[in-house]
């Protein structure tokens, strides 16, 4: 059975489809037999969600083969403003597909970074809006570290704080993805930077395998000490989403039949809670994380749960947290 099989053994109807939404988290490619490119993700959107807009996350794709090291993934800025400048034709619908574009470059080159995040900047013009250089890492091999193939403690790395740096002084942002042991050292890194705007991916990473297996409790709680702390950071914004992968434990894969939206509410909207007790709305915003988070629910599925999960919030702060945040954060309007 494949996961398009899987997922649509669970369908349901979509909860208050008029509501305006902004995806601030998927990623596109295109390998040779695994492509997730306009035709996929609008398989995955087109299902009564009113999805306005879109980010696009670096995910290394589409780098440039040739030209120095440093430059190459400039080249997934590229392909992500064609797909952008497909979209914003209208041909492929109203949704503003990569309406911003989040590349990669390497902090860790220091000042000098700053050659390659204007060379970017150049070719995803207004749309390009900062980068990610994931630091996600663990020792324990049953736990897949980030595609960048991080270090220990890369966020301590002197060069890789003067690159964020250089983000902040060209009025860029910087995404992070973390595991949750990591907080500690983010926050410190989030302190060291308070004029770069700092969006947290998937909640801070919450594990729930190798070492964590059957732990949700005791991680949750060590979690929520960190994000609290973290959250005295004001340059820093949640990405509330990105927690249904085969990384965090819920085992959702494994199920005849893919959870409904109620059952993601229910299992995981603690989590939700926190974040927004914390952060505030101001701060939050929901993501899909697709085709990432696609292993254990579908799209209508799993922005019918962020509905649900908001649902006892103000009019106002549910448009913060499905929409105006993200737009506002990464300077969609």
């Amino acid at each position: 059975m494949t996961n398009r099989e899987w997922l649509s053994q669970t369908v349901e109807p979509i909860v208050e489809p008029a509501m305006e939404i902004c995806d601030p988290h998927h990623h596109l490619w295109h390998v040779p037999g695994n492509c997730y490119l306009l035709d996929e993700f609008f398989a995955d959107i087109n299902q009564g969600h009113n999805v306005v807009s879109t980010v696009f996350v670096e995910c290394q794709s589409m780098y440039r083969v040739d030209g120095p090291e440093a430059l190459r993934p400039v080249g997934e800025v590229e392909f992500a403003n064609g797909i952008a400048a497909m979209s914003a034709s209208g041909a492929t619908g109203r949704t503003r597909i990569a309406a911003g574009i989040v590349g990669f470059a390497d902090l860790t080159l220091g000042t000098d970074v700053e050659h390659v995040l204007r060379e970017q900047m150049r070719a995803g013009g207004e749309r390009f809006k900062g980068i990610r250089h994931a630091t996600a890492w663990h020792p324990d091999a049953s736990i897949h570290n980030a595609h960048t193939s991080p270090s220990e403690h890369l966020m301590q790395n002197r060069a890789f704080i003067k690159g964020l740096d250089v983000l902040g002084k060209l009025g860029l942002t910087f995404d992070a993805w973390v595991y949750h042991e990591q907080l500690p050292d983010f926050a410190e890194l989030a302190r060291n930077a308070p004029n770069t705007t700092i969006i947290l991916d998937h909640f801070g990473g919450p594990l729930g395998v190798g070492p964590y297996t059957n732990q949700l409790d005791s991680v949750f709680n060590e979690w929520s000490e960190s994000i609290t702390n973290l959250a005295q950071c004001r340059n820093v914004f949640c990405k509330m989403g990105g927690i249904n992968m085969k990384v965090n434990g819920y085992r959702w894969h494994k199920q005849a039949q893919p959870p409904s939206s109620d059952q993601l509410a229910e299992t995981t909207q603690r989590y939700y809670h926190r974040a927004i007790e914390v952060f505030g709305a101001e701060r939050c915003m929901f993501e899909s994380n697709f085709p990432m988070d696609r292993e254990s629910c579908s799209y209508a599925v799993l922005w019918n749960a962020f509905k649900k999960i908001s649902a006892s919030y103000s009019e106002e702060e549910r448009k913060a947290l499905l929409k105006d945040t993200a737009e506002r954060c990464y300077s969609l309007k």
